[in-house]
């Protein structure tokens, strides 16, 4: 059974076929094959059981939360507030792209998306501050890579339904990792521009408390959107779902006050967001019958009590798996590796004596780690694509040296779980 759903995922993969159409296939032919249980039959129904998820509504409403911001200019002034903090810092506007990341991920909930804006926002500074451009570019796939772990996250929805673990807690575990991540990426740079003044980066004359102050006005709309959305979770009056549709309507709200909502901008950013949630909901949709028939053959448990028997501490079966996602992570497109290997890997981790609301934080790292691995990292097309030319090469480069930092706060969450459990605990507590 694994040999052949290997051979069948990974070829039709090789040869370009659609993810969604993949895993369609690889369900009906292990269906044939292996099952019991006539899917055919019962696509209609499994699927409308599936995707009628409540939960599932909050995936287009956060990636309309971005859109409107990324169109209505919230987010370029976000981050010229943000860099006149960071005027006399060594390797400045690599900070802004990060702390920009940091805070654009906290409304939007897309790595895409984070990598996208803040990329057009910050391209044309890179050759005006004469920046090394492969650890300019890495900044900025890197900094992106923060939506998926920085509360809100559209990638821990799905996580959480497919695991069946609270998305309201994802959301405080992943808040701790996500901001100590950032910090991470923040000292690499501070270290490297410190060590090799050469990385670029002209002296700035250090900005007027005015100045910085009149700057914050441009980080208040996140920063309310945030509040609003993650606060009216955790204080008890709104659901993930309802949230996310409390930031559309804020967001809407902030761009008429800025008098920068139009008709023309509404259709551009509801156009994007129908595009992207049907790429995201059919991978979905496909998943769910692919989930159907491996729990239906019994393939999950049997695999649970294979590692579960092995006389191995389960931190070695824990390490063989992050090894296993970092190398699928080069060749697989993050949602898909998350959606295909989710039902299949979490049995596991839970048979194995962990949590799995830490091994979701633990996950969406791995996610982070693929995102910016080569050759199918898509925060490097992204970046790549906005650049407009150059070399690929430059974007892969400097993406390494922030792939190690993730290496890093893996093996923190790995030596110090509480690092993802105990807020959600605090707070329930």
């Amino acid at each position: 059974m694994i040999g052949v759903g290997s051979l069948l995922l990974f070829g039709l993969l090789a040869v370009g076929l659609p993810v969604a159409v993949v895993l369609i296939v690889v369900a009906l032919t292990m269906d044939q094959l292996y099952s019991f249980f006539p899917l055919f039959p019962a696509m209609g129904e499994i699927l409308w059981g599936a995707m009628a998820n409540f939960k599932l509504i909050a995936v287009p409403l956060f990636i309309l939360t971005g859109e409107i911001l990324l169109r209505s200019g919230i987010a370029q002034d976000m981050f010229s507030g943000i860099d006149q903090w960071l005027r006399r810092v060594p390797g400045r506007l690599l900070h802004t792209n990060i702390a920009s990341s940091a805070l654009f991920a906290a409304t939007s909930g897309s790595s895409v998306a984070t990598a996208a804006t803040i990329g057009t926002v910050a391209m044309p500074q890179m050759k005006r501050g004469n920046y090394n451009a492969p650890m300019f570019l890495g900044s900025i796939a890197a900094g992106g890579t923060l939506g998926i772990l920085i509360p809100p996250s559209i990638n821990m929805i799905i996580y959480g339904v497919l695991a069946d673990v609270s998305i309201s807690r994802l959301y405080l575990a992943g808040l701790i990792p996500g901001v100590l991540l950032a910090l991470l990426f923040s000292g690499l740079v501070l270290v490297l521009f410190w060590l090799m003044p050469s990385l670029g980066g002209r002296s700035e004359d250090r900005a007027s408390w005015r100045d910085r102050l009149l700057g914050l006005r441009g980080t208040v709309p996140p920063l309310l959107l945030f509040a609003l959305m993650v606060g009216s979770i955790y204080v008890g009056i709104a659901t993930p779902t309802e949230a996310a549709a409390l930031g559309v309507l804020g967001a809407t709200i902030l761009t008429a006050a800025r008098g920068r909502l139009s008709w023309s901008l509404m259709a551009m950013a509801l156009n994007n967001t129908m595009r992207i949630t049907c790429m995201v909901m059919f991978i979905v949709a496909a998943a769910v019958l692919v989930n159907f028939v491996i729990v239906g053959i019994g393939f999950t448990g049997q695999l649970s009590n294979f590692v579960t028997g092995l006389d191995v501490a389960p931190l070695t079966v824990m390490l063989v798996i992050v090894v296993i996602y970092l190398i699928l992570g080069c060749f697989m497109e993050t949602l898909s590796l998350m959606i295909a290997t989710t039902p299949i890997v979490v049995p596991i981790v839970v048979a194995l004596g962990y949590d799995p609301l830490w091994f979701g934080i633990l996950f969406m790292i791995l996610i982070e780690a693929a995102l910016i691995t080569p050759p199918i990292g898509v925060n490097l097309f992204v970046v790549q694509s906005v650049r407009g030319g150059g070399s690929f090469r430059d974007v892969m480069i400097g993406a390494l040296p922030f792939l190690a930092m993730m290496l890093v706060m893996i093996g923190l969450l790995l030596a110090f779980p509480q690092l993802a459990t105990w807020l959600p605990q605090a707070v329930r507590g």
